[in-house]
């Protein structure tokens, strides 16, 4: 793990450290029956799937100016994406460096979030072979926040702090008394997000092969960490929720979405590049790439809602002013581990690479 620090992790405005109080209860499982036999086949997965940070190839060049100027960053940014005034070349590539930075900075916390979240796991989940996962999943977990970081601080050399909304769900996350709300806001909620949203920056750092066969890494993990989460909570739920345990979560779902959804934007960028916060972050709102991002993160996360009975009349009616339930009959991530994007999403980079390749055919040869 020894690794130069181009650019070192900005500190958010609450300082290098935050405690958050929370009060728990350890349980420990006498009766070790292993009777779940979903759980154990994931923590055997988990074992033999394992991998070492170093294995990557961290040698390699990682260039991103390059790389969107070979893409055609700026005709996509003005023609695909209609920006609020049309960009420079040397704007757009700016902007792509810092969107891809501001996600991987994300990723990063979320990771220790997942970290700290799955820590927790281990002390308060009553069932043998969900305290063996979660113990690997902690592994797992601090294996990500290292590749992250490293990518960051040694070949991106651009980070962000924590978003505020980011910071606000992790530690409403960590304060919850119930172990399951834990569960529910780190397995299912934050961590069914980033898989989606893994495939995303995959798409977006299309010719960047350090990141690929990283995130590729990661997402192989993550989508074992949501079906754990799944798993585990459908085999509680399926017991039933009194009126106030329900009610509980459903306002813990519906506050995490609007914090996933409505406030993780990207305020941070357009601060740093000295652009006008609300004309921006307006554009992304409305621009069909953001949408369709926003619409993929929780192409997972209904289905999953669904299978764990989550998905309830008042819970559809918040998912459905936003346009989130026609991910409800999706496979879950027990079905289908993978997160496929939208399908506009998709037309939309097919239409701009065709373009690229169309102009490089017309482009006239070198003379001899």
């Amino acid at each position: 793990m020894d690794y130069v620090q181009r650019n070192p992790v900005p500190i958010p405005k609450g300082g290098a450290f935050q405690e958050v109080e929370s009060t728990i209860q350890t349980v420990f499982d006498w009766e070790y029956e292993l009777a779940d036999k979903k759980l154990l086949a994931l923590y055997e997965k988990g074992k033999s799937l394992a991998w070492n940070a170093t294995d990557l190839a961290w040698d390699t060049e990682v260039d991103i100016e390059k790389l969107s100027v070979e893409g055609g960053v700026g005709d996509f940014m003005n023609k695909l994406l209609d920006p609020p005034r049309t960009l420079t070349d040397k704007e757009s590539v700016d902007l792509r460096l810092h969107q891809n930075a501001f996600m991987l900075s994300q990723f990063l916390h979320g990771e220790q979030g997942a970290l700290i979240a799955s820590a927790k796991v281990v002390q308060v989940v009553p069932w043998a072979e969900a305290k063996y996962y979660a113990a690997n999943q902690v592994s797992d977990e601090a294996r990500h926040v290292e590749v992250y970081h490293r990518y960051l601080t040694e070949k991106l050399g651009i980070s962000y702090e924590i978003h505020p909304s980011l910071q606000t769900l992790l530690k409403d996350i960590m304060q919850a008394k119930d172990w399951d709300l834990t569960y529910l806001g780190m397995q299912v909620m934050v961590e069914g997000l980033a898989l989606a949203a893994f495939g995303m920056l995959r798409m977006m750092m299309e010719g960047e092969p350090l990141i690929h066969d990283l995130t590729g890494r990661v997402m192989q993990d993550e989508a074992r960490h949501v079906a754990f989460g799944v798993v585990t909570l459908e085999k509680l739920y399926k017991g039933g929720l009194t009126q106030t345990e329900m009610k509980e979560r459903e306002e813990f779902i519906i506050e995490a979405t609007h914090l996933l959804h409505d406030r993780l934007l990207m305020h941070q960028v357009f601060e740093r590049m000295g652009w006008d916060q609300k004309t921006w972050v307006d554009w992304m709102t409305r621009t069909p790439l953001m949408r369709g991002f926003r619409q993929m993160m929780f192409s997972k996360i209904v289905p999953n809602l669904k299978r764990l009975g989550m998905l309830t009349p008042r819970v559809r009616e918040a998912y459905a002013k936003l346009d989130l339930l026609k991910f409800e009959n999706n496979k879950d991530s027990v079905e289908e581990p993978e997160v496929a994007p939208p399908a506009e999403l998709v037309a939309m980079l097919m239409q701009h690479l065709q373009s690229q390749n169309d102009k490089q055919q017309a482009a006239p040869s070198p003379a001899p």
